[in-house]
């Protein structure tokens, strides 16, 4: 299973709300059994609460669940275990470059680099402000996770024809947009 990890700073408002954007892309595109998503912190102020109630009622309006996500911190097995750590802003790449072994290094990046409308390098933090920044959030979460995974599987719901997977890695790829790269996870086949 390929995993993707989202991190911010308390794993309160950010990160869970991209796991609840991800999470519902990957289930649109068929994909739930191959792409697992989790969400964490860097910090340990807020472990085991639930999301902010401003980001539940912002994803709610859109259409996404993060009622089962709880706030955890960044653990040393998470360099590891996932194949994808994307960071909301700086401050947070900086603390996982500080903690992760130099061969996980390639893993951690930021997330906004993946967005297509908006220009800003990072998603703001919109814990001290009003519900007006979560409804931001939002905004670029769904733009930068949208061409984090392939375009055309998000459209059309699965794999189209032209993809294509070989034996030691399951891999789609697209002349246009980013490819997911799948490991170890069966025969070379065609869709």
């Amino acid at each position: 299973m390929y995993k993707v990890l989202f991190v911010s700073t308390g794993n309160l408002c950010r990160s869970p709300s991209a796991e609840g954007v991800f999470r519902s892309l990957v289930d649109e595109a068929g994909l739930s059994g191959v792409v697992g998503v989790d969400s964490a912190g860097t910090h340990s102020f807020h472990i085991g609460e639930a999301p902010d109630a401003r980001a539940q009622v912002a994803a709610r309006k859109r259409g996404y669940d993060l009622s089962t996500s709880t706030a955890r911190q960044v653990s040393a097995d998470d360099f590891r275990d996932f194949d994808l750590i994307l960071v909301m802003d700086w401050e947070n790449l900086s603390a996982l470059q500080q903690l992760c072994p130099r061969v996980y290094h390639h893993k951690l990046m930021l997330l906004m680099r993946f967005s297509n409308e908006f220009e800003e390098a990072t998603v703001p933090d919109p814990y001290l402000g009003g519900s007006d920044g979560f409804t931001k959030v939002l905004d670029y979460l769904e733009d930068a996770i949208t061409f984090a995974l392939p375009q055309e599987c998000i459209v059309e719901g699965a794999y189209l024809p032209g993809d294509y997977i070989d034996s030691a890695t399951i891999g789609i790829q697209h002349s246009t947009g980013l490819g997911l790269v799948l490991d170890g996870l069966g025969e070379p086949w065609e869709c």
